[in-house]
This record gives structure tokens, C-alpha cells and sequence, in this order.
């Protein structure tokens, strides 16, 4: 069969999401494996039980696979509904539980999500990040906005755009480290859990690493 005659399945909508997702498990196996320009779409077929023809009822490009398999493994579609169920009525409450949320969704992840985000950025300047980042973005920043209608001593200077983009840094960075000091002496590695290291960092981010000055005694 050619590469490019394709199969027609079904109009079941259960069955082609089932392909979809089948397809995506596979290519981000391979993806991580070989690369993105190591991986061929005979390959995804393959590795997902396809004619190679089926592929292309879902994504046109296998740059449509890569694309979708980024939005498909990031932790944002875990950590948002999680969020949006956030109860909290004060700031501290609301970032603390936040934090929760986003160590238990990206525990584990930096083997998985963060060699796919240094692809794109090495093989695609960051193309693909870039426009999953600006659907990211727009969702969170409602969610941040929030904080300002809650009880606490926000400062009233810092934009939403910036609150949310901290507090990605701040997750980021977790991961980066995460992976960076896995095969690291153990003199090297925080002396602390991964969720306290993690804790200490949404600390950081709601007071600073400054200790709060004590108010001096009035005069006798």
C-alpha cells in the first residue's frame, strides 16, 4: 500500500479519539527515543498498530503530531481544572494550594515533558512552545486575576501577566533542577523531600527570601 493512500475508519467519535490518543503515545515514545527528525511517520504508524495512510485521518504533517503531543503531555491539563476548583479565600491560601496541585501534576514530568520543550527549542526555536505558551497563558491569567479579589496584601503594582509568569519560572526551574541534579552527588541534592524543596520555592514566591524586618522599640 502506498504512504499515502488512507484508510477510512469509522465515524465513531469514541474510536478515532482512541487512534488519536494511540498515535500520540506512540510518537511521544519515539520522539523521546530517537528525536523528532529520527522518528518517521512509517515509525509512528508502526509503534501505534496503523497503515501509515491511517496517520494522516488525524494529522496532516508530522509536525502536527509534535505539536499536539506537546499540548497533549503538558501538565496544564491536569494542574487548570484542578485549580478552578480552588476554593481558598485568601491569597497565601490560594498559592499554597496551587502549589500542591502542581507538584502532584509534575511529579516525574521532566523525563517526559522537558526533552520534548529542549527539541523544540534546538530544532524549532521554540516555535511550537511559543503558541502552546500563548493558549496557556490566556487560561491562567484569568485564574491569577483573582488574586486580587482575594484577602491578602497583594501588591496592587504587579501585573497578571507577571504573577502568572513567576510562578511558571518558578515551576520550570523545579523541573529543570529536578533533572539536572538526578545523576548528582548525594552531598549535592537538596537534603530536603522533593515536595519541601517544592514548598520552599511557593514560600519564596508569596514573601521573598528577605527575613521581615523587625519593628524597632519605641523609646523609653
Amino acid at each position: 500500500m502506498s504512504d499515502m493512500n488512507i484508510d477510512v475508519e469509522p465515524t465513531n467519535p469514541s474510536r478515532g479519539d482512541a487512534t488519536r490518543a494511540r498515535l500520540l503515545d506512540a510518537a511521544h515514545r519515539l520522539f523521546l527515543q530517537h528525536g523528532y527528525h529520527g522518528t518517521s511517520m512509517r515509525q509512528i504508524a508502526d509503534a501505534a498498530g496503523l497503515a501509515v495512510g491511517g496517520i494522516y485521518n488525524h494529522f496532516k504533517t508530522k509536525n502536527d503530531i509534535f505539536s499536539a503531543v506537546l499540548d497533549a503531555k503538558h501538565p496544564y491539563r491536569v494542574i487548570l481544572p484542578a485549580l478552578q476548583q480552588t476554593r481558598a479565600e485568601t491569597v497565601e491560601g490560594f498559592v499554597r494550594e496551587a502549589g500542591d496541585q502542581v507538584q502532584a501534576a509534575i511529579t516525574g514530568l521532566e523525563a517526559q515533558l522537558l526533552p520534548l520543550m529542549f527539541m523544540d527549542v534546538v530544532e524549532f526555536q521554540g516555535r511550537h512552545i511559543g503558541q502552546l505558551a500563548g493558549t496557556i497563558l490566556t487560561q491562567f491569567l484569568a485564574l491569577f486575576y483573582t488574586l486580587k479579589r482575594l484577602k491578602g496584601n497583594v501588591r496592587r503594582d504587579l501585573p497578571g501577566p507577571v504573577l502568572v509568569l513567576a510562578f511558571g519560572g518558578l515551576v520550570l526551574g523545579y523541573l529543570v533542577l529536578q533533572m539536572l541534579i538526578r545523576g548528582a552527588p548525594e552531598t549535592l541534592k537538596p537534603p530536603v523531600a522533593s515536595k519541601t524543596w517544592f514548598n520552599g520555592l511557593v514560600e519564596i514566591y508569596l514573601y521573598g527570601i528577605m527575613a521581615r524586618p523587625v519593628d524597632p522599640q519605641p523609646e523609653p
